[in-house]
């Protein structure tokens, strides 16, 4: 009588464990579903270089070097642009004017003498 109900015992562990092997093959493709997205949120951060980001804060000094560079350069960069945009526009007027256009002619020669003008008081 113990020997059958140690079979019985054993084929319904069995049965248990077949039943339960579909929910551990879920589980387990949830766990490596998880860790696929968890090893790519952690590239992703690698990427940003929040970690370089955090340092940079840490150290206020070289932050405000970096930002005094970068605004210098940003500066420089600006002033050359408008330089070469406003020598471009005055040779395209001072061209304008050359053509004698009637109305057009006699404007732009009026906004060529008062910008020659200008460089002349300098």
């Amino acid at each position: 009588m113990a020997d059958q109900m140690n079979k019985e015992h054993k084929e319904n562990k069995t049965e248990q464990n077949e039943a339960v092997n579909p929910a551990l093959d879920d589980e387990v493709d949830k766990l490596s579903a998880i860790h696929r997205m968890t090893t790519e949120i952690a590239q992703q951060l690698e990427k940003s270089r929040i970690a370089d980001y955090t340092q940079l804060l840490n150290r206020p000094w070289k932050l405000i070097g970096t930002n005094l560079l970068a605004g210098t350069a940003r500066g420089v960069g600006i002033a050359i642009g408008f330089t070469f945009f406003a020598a471009t526009i005055i040779y395209l007027l001072q061209a304008l004017g050359a053509l004698n256009l009637p109305i057009i002619g006699d404007y732009i020669a009026d906004i060529v003498r008062i910008v020659q003008r200008q460089l002349e008081l300098r």
